[in-house]
Parts: C-alpha cells; structure tokens; sequence
C-alpha cells in the first residue's frame, strides 16, 4: 500500500475530503489511520508495504481488474463499496477461481464527506469478510472538486484456480443445460429508479452479493461444469450473445422459465426496458452437460443466493454464435446483443 504511517495517534480536523489528503504527508497518514486500517487492517496489510506478499498455490493464478462509478453511491441493498469488492470476487469465481487477495484504489472528490467515506470502507471490510477475501493493498488519490463524482474505486483481484479446473466460455457443447441463479434486473433498475427518484409499491432492491460460497458449492456437484458468466453490464441478453460466440454454438432459451422479480418487471415495462438487458450484480449464468444439470441445480438452491435457480434453456448446434428465446405463446425471437448502455453508471 502506497500509504505510509508515522503518527501512532492521528486526530483529523476536518470532516470532508481535502486535497491535501491525497498529497502523500500528514493528512494522507491520518486518513489512513482514521478511515482506512481501523476498518481494512488485516495481517498483509498492516505492513504497509509497497507490495502485498503472499504465498503461492499449486495450479493457476487469476487475476481481474475493474473500476467501479456507480451514481448514486449508496442504494438500495447496497453501496460503492460492497458492490466493488462483490463484483471482483465474482469475476474471480466465474473463472473456477477461489479469490484470495483484493487490492482497492481509490478516487475521492475533494469535499466528500468523510462520513460518507467511512461508511464505504466499512462496507467494503464487510464484504470482504463475508466473501472470505482479503483486502491486501490499496491506494488514494484526491482530485478538485467538479474533476471527480464523489468517489470512484477500483478494485483488482487473484484467486487461485485448482489444478485440473478448465472453466471457460469456450468450452460449450450442444446439449448442454444453461442454469440461471436467480431473479434478473434487480441491480439495474435499483439503480435507476432511485437514481430517477421513482417510486413503486415494493421497493426494487439491488442482489449486489458475492457468489464464491455457492458456487464452490455448485462445482463440487457439478465437476464437470463447462462455463460460468456473471450477467453484469448488459444483461443476461449481452452475457449468453458473448458466450454462444465465444463457443460457435447457438443457445435457446424459455421465457417462462427465467425469473423476474414482478415489480422489476413493471418498472422496466413503464421504461420500456427488456429486463434481459438489464445489468444484475448477485447472479451467475451456469452452462454444465445434460447430465449435471439436476445436481448443479440443486446445488444452488441450498444456498442462499441460489433459492430461485432456474434451468432456463439449452446449447444447440443450430444457428451458432445465436441466442434465441422460446416464448409462452410457441413463437421465437432472437434475444440480441444490446447495441449501447441503456443504463450508464450502474456499476
């Protein structure tokens, strides 16, 4: 971590991000102290190291970055933090990874309260506990106010992958089973909708989680699992697109079959947003032979994240590189590869 420390009681005078708190001097170590190790501190850490050291594992190393400037930062299920430290754990997961180490760095618009802050760091410490992670380095950056919205993060990750485990969007096969691992839109239109200051009956509720857990769960049962996706930014429609392409395979799916919480789909039928499009933050599309399709299904509905899994569709040798839906009414459409960000800002 880029942060050193040399006052063992650091008092801060201010309550909002200063410039100077990014210059690397006293106010930097004492944003540290106050903000950051009391929440963050961990044994790798708290040596305040330029690097994290850590030991290596047998099999291959994964690694994964990605910046997060979802607007607004604190939403329904969630906030910037959590939702950064969720969302690397689950590019890791996907690949077959165990995540281990996350590193954080940070962006902060100078005026942003230092309550504000706290509350993401202790978040993001929640987070990371829970996933079983730990946050081994991180850094800070403070710009001028107008130059940056609030706080921006990025998070990096590396897990270790198993020897043996090939988990990859290259390996469909026709026949295979598509699984989905739960109700879909619900992250994108928390977002939006409270971001627009829309109400409705029930309100939407980002899924913002980390998977690791159940899908540890899942690939035990399923050790022949082929590929894994999260559906982040565009959708279930996006993510299925790049995997039929990604294998040369077609994919078809039931519409009956795919979960969609009842207010999420009212909210995107007043927007007139297709809910497969729809950015989700706490879900995971499965692809495993016919054969594991039970056993993989059963697997996620024991875990908490997994209670409305569904199988939604299977792998086909017809019209590769395709994803095509099997409506309720006994007609098909083909389900494209959204051509823009319809919702921006929602990670």
């Amino acid at each position: 971590m880029t942060m050193q420390l040399s006052c063992p009681s650091p008092i801060l005078q201010h309550e909002t991000v200063q410039m100077a708190h990014g210059a690397g001097g006293r106010l930097s170590q004492e944003l540290t102290a106050r903000v950051f190790m009391p929440h963050l501190g961990n044994p790798v850490l708290d040596q305040l190291d330029d690097q994290a050291r850590f030991e290596a594992e047998p099999g291959h190393i994964a690694f994964t970055t990605d910046t997060y400037v979802v607007s607004p930062i604190f939403f329904p299920g969630g906030n910037i933090g959590d939702l950064a430290v969720n969302g690397t754990v689950n590019d890791l997961a996907v690949g077959g990874a165990v995540p281990r180490y996350l590193g954080a760095g940070f962006v902060l618009e100078e005026g942003l309260p230092l309550a504000d802050l706290e509350r993401i760091v202790k978040s993001m410490a929640d987070a990371a506990q829970k996933a079983g992670v730990v946050i081994a380095c991180g850094d800070t950056k403070v710009v001028q106010k107008g130059q940056c919205d609030r706080i921006f993060i990025n998070t990096s990750g590396v897990g270790f992958i198993p020897p043996g485990r090939d988990v990859s969007c290259r390996n469909l096969r026709p026949g295979d089973a598509v699984l989905l691992s739960g109700t879909i839109g619900d992250h994108g239109m928390a977002i939006l909708t409270t971001r627009e200051g829309l109400s409705f009956q029930s309100r939407i509720r980002s899924d913002s989680a980390a998977l690791n857990g159940m899908i540890a769960g899942l690939l035990a049962a399923a050790p022949n699992l082929h590929a894994m996706r999260d559906p982040t930014r565009g959708g279930v429609a996006a993510t299925l697109n790049e995997l039929a392409a990604s294998s040369s395979v077609g994919i078809e799916l039931d519409e009956a079959a795919i979960p969609v919480r009842e207010e999420v789909r009212g909210a995107a039928e007043l927007l007139g947003i297709d809910p497969l499009t729809v950015a989700n933050e706490g879900k995971v599309l499965v692809v495993v032979p016919a054969a594991e399709a039970q056993a993989a299904l059963a697997a996620m509905r024991l875990h908490e994240h997994g209670r409305e899994a569904a199988i939604i569709g299977k792998v086909t040798e017809e019209h590769p590189g395709m994803v095509v839906m099997r409506t309720p009414f006994g007609s098909r459409r083909i389900v494209e590869m959204p051509l823009g960000e319809q919702l921006p800002r929602i990670c």
